[in-house]
């Protein structure tokens, strides 16, 4: 009960919750910035692309079907994280390969058999994915003879919190990337939750390193997912990825995401708004009891 009453102070303390009344920005994320001005940086390159429905643009387009459209990126397989691609599995269910129709690629899983992408889902995709032809007989395309990806992307929506899992997920593609000798494109987005205030304590390192944990920041780290891109490739990892951010156009540190005038899409199926993402911080906690966090 009394950790109950001082998570409930936590998470509606006067400087957590005070903000100025929301005004309408022009924030523009990565994805729009990339696709106007840094082509290039993809140009006869094959393509890999880590997203689910939080990637998208000012106009709810999916950077999957933007990137799928576009005749100057050749997007040749789709990763998704815990959720998956879509979205559609809940929290901690297992999310398998598949071939998917409408977009005519594999879509290999990190929260699946694996939490990182392994080599072959990068290096040897069609030996690979033919692997798991089992269940999806005669789903993929013989002549698909993809052999390898030499960009991988990154666009995902994070919440602002160490143990939210796109976070590792975005950790364990880099060093995948750094190992393969792959770039590694970060689409960046605002922290919905502001990036001045951090709180809470940093996780004890390597000690309690883990897919909810990877490395040493705050609880609240008060970072866009770029930024942390930057910091693990420089501080943490060992061998360094050839990395490349960029950056959300219009956003100040200052700004909740309904100030920045950007579309909110679920992050993942149980942070539907805003407000859930606010209080997330302090109400993870109950995750780890058997008392129900209200899902």
């Amino acid at each position: 009960m009394i950790m109950i009453i001082f998570i409930s102070i936590s998470c509606h303390n006067k400087t957590t919750f005070e903000k100025e009344p929301a005004q309408i920005s022009k924030v523009r994320p990565g994805v729009e910035v990339f696709l106007e001005k840094h082509l290039d940086l993809v140009s006869g390159k094959k393509v890999g692309l880590i997203t689910n429905p939080s990637g998208v643009d000012r106009q709810f387009n999916s950077t999957a079907w933007l990137f799928k459209k576009n005749p100057k990126i050749n997007l040749v397989a789709l990763y998704g994280p815990e959720h998956g691609v879509r979205g559609n599995a809940q929290a901690g269910e297992y999310v398998p390969f598949y071939f998917d129709d409408k977009f005519q690629l594999p879509v290999f899983s990190l929260y699946g058999q694996s939490f990182r992408p392994e080599a072959g889902m990068l290096k040897n995709i069609d030996e690979y994915m033919r692997s798991f032809d089992t269940q999806y007989e005669g789903k993929i395309p013989e002549k698909n003879m993809i052999k390898e990806v030499d960009v991988l992307i990154f666009d995902i929506q994070d919440v602002g919190i160490r143990v939210y899992t796109y976070l590792a997920t975005m950790a364990y593609a880099m060093e995948a990337c750094a190992e393969t000798g792959i770039e590694f494109i970060v689409l960046d987005r605002p922290n919905p939750i502001n990036g001045i205030i951090m709180e809470g304590p940093i996780l004890q390192y390597p000690e309690y390193s883990s897919f909810v944990g990877v490395y040493p920041i705050p609880l609240r780290h008060g970072m866009t997912l770029g930024e942390l891109a930057r910091l693990f490739n420089d501080r943490f990892q060992k061998k360094k990825a050839k990395l490349t951010v960029i950056p959300a156009e219009g956003w100040k540190r200052d700004m909740w995401f309904d100030q920045t005038g950007l579309p909110w899409v679920m992050p993942s199926p149980n942070i539907p708004t805003l407000d859930t993402a606010t209080v997330y911080p302090g109400q993870v906690f109950l995750e780890g009891t058997n008392i129900s966090e209200g899902r």
